[in-house]
């Protein structure tokens, strides 16, 4: 039986981190923004390294892939504090702890980990 704690920890410690991590990703929308409309430059030809909208787009993504994963440990930690952690949502049977090592956050055994992202 996996150590349920263990993962707990675990799991508002990735919390913690993307908390922290989202107001940087917001400032950096913020910033790209700011400057996107500051500029009159055609940044989408300019030979220079990256864009603006580039960099935007790329801080866009990093701050959705960030608060998904924020909802995914929620999720989790709910799922701990009802206990149900540690049990696929689709088959119910047991998620084996290797899986729950490498991916604490997941409501799926590998059977039906695909399952799962395309909506069951």
């Amino acid at each position: 039986m996996p150590d349920f704690e263990r993962f707990r920890v675990l799991l508002e410690e990735e919390r913690a981190r993307k908390l922290a991590l989202l107001p940087a990703l917001r400032a950096d929308i913020s910033s790209a923004n700011a400057a996107r409309q500051d500029s009159n430059v055609d940044d989408e030809h300019d030979p220079e390294g990256s864009t603006i909208a580039f960099e935007l787009s790329q801080a866009s993504a990093l701050l959705q892939q960030s608060s998904s994963g924020l909802e995914q440990v929620d999720a989790a930690l709910a799922r701990i504090a009802a206990g149900t952690y540690g049990t696929c949502d689709v088959c119910g049977d047991p998620i084996a702890e290797g899986r729950l090592e490498a991916r604490p956050s997941t409501p799926f055994c590998i059977l039906h980990a695909a399952a799962g992202r395309l909506g069951r």
